[in-house]
């Protein structure tokens, strides 16, 4: 019998135009997984951080052609498309549709939640956007869907060491050196969203996947590169996780290196990595002589990640799992209590997650 088979795209979101801009970020200050203070406070610092960063945030997104606001909802649609298509051909006997669902920014996880209900699904496979999962970002759009679709659901929570992805990434990169003229002593930033510190004390998974990742995609580059794992997009006053990505950036310059910049935990192209690694920390390599500065495109619908994607809805929809990651169980080591796998399982050899497990 044929099957709706709904998979949902989980992202961060970016906003549509420049009056869009101050509203989505008060959306993102306002999350208790970003910050953590009571209700009032919370809100109140939202209001605080949009209205003062809004202006420099402004002349961010005008310096991409995407109208003021983000490119990330036409690269996501692009990817949902590639996916798509991917996946009929898998399923050539039922319906497939993927679903966007943004945590900042229309369409909202909410939106595609009422839509999966609208449509009928059979079937739903949420599938974030972010390749290692966080609290703040995978983690809080499942918060989010929780509360608005009720029904079974099966979930892919990361995928940091898939095959498909870390192929993409090196492809990348080597294209990105191919591009720039092959020159030799490199100095390959790997650079990925930076957290606070504290959320990576209480448990949270993100650096050692992105560092564990890292030494994967290190291992597939020439020998004689040098590879870094960085942080970039530091926000307020409190310490984050390094090393930050401006000051390896002016280390290599000032050593003389041939540097390129891979983003690592973005998969499409947006602010973060056409602005802030595209222009910005250009502009920091320059002041330090870098001899160059390349930054390697994001992995986008190469088709190794859209393939590696499709792999991932297969195996959730075949497996017997509420939740699962790329090792089709719990990826972290035990130590990282932020992973939502536990280790605890049914009888039927159904991998729990933890809130489900609180709540039975």
């Amino acid at each position: 019998m044929a099957r709706k088979i709904a998979v949902v795209l989980f992202n961060l979101g970016g906003p549509d135009t420049e009056k869009d801009v101050q509203p989505f970020l008060k959306n993102l200050f306002r999350d208790p997984a970003i910050i953590g203070a009571p209700l009032p406070v919370r809100w109140f610092l939202a209001r605080l951080i949009s209205s003062t960063r809004a202006p420099s945030v402004k002349k961010n997104y005008a310096m991409m052609d995407a109208g003021g606001g983000s490119p990330l909802l036409p690269e996501t649609k692009i990817q949902a498309e590639a996916l798509t298509e991917a996946l009929a051909k898998r399923y050539p006997e039922d319906e497939v549709r993927c679903f966007i669902g943004m945590r900042y920014w229309h369409p909202f996880t909410e939106e595609a939640a009422a839509e999966v209900k609208a449509w009928g699904a059979d079937e739903v496979v949420l599938l974030p956007l972010y390749p290692q999962f966080s609290t703040t970002t995978t983690g809080s759009s499942l918060t989010a869907w929780k509360k608005a679709y009720k029904q079974p659901v099966k979930t892919v929570c990361c995928y940091p060491f898939a095959e498909g992805l870390i192929t993409a990434h090196v492809e990348r990169i080597m294209e990105a050196h191919k591009r720039a003229g092959e020159p030799g002593n490199v100095r390959l930033l790997l650079s990925a969203h930076g957290l606070p510190e504290k959320i990576v004390k209480d448990g949270d998974p993100y650096q050692w996947q992105c560092e564990t990742m890292a030494d994967m995609i290190a291992g597939r580059v020439p020998s004689d590169w040098e590879v870094v794992a960085c942080y970039q997009s530091r926000v307020g006053p409190l310490k984050w996780i390094g090393p930050p990505t401006e000051e390896c950036i002016a280390e290599a310059a000032d050593e003389g290196k041939n540097i390129l910049i891979a983003p690592i935990a973005f998969v499409s192209e947006h602010i973060e990595t056409l602005v802030e690694l595209g222009e910005e920390y250009r502009l920091v390599a320059e002041q330090h002589g870098a001899p160059s500065y390349t930054r390697v495109e994001a992995v986008g619908v190469h088709e190794e990640f859209i393939s590696m994607l499709a792999d991932q809805v297969q195996d959730a929809l075949r497996e017997d799992l509420s939740i699962r990651s790329c090792a089709g169980s719990r990826l972290c080591a035990g130590s990282w209590s932020g992973c939502p796998n536990t280790q605890a399982h049914t009888g039927a050899g159904k991998l729990v997650n933890a809130d489900q497990k609180a709540d039975a």
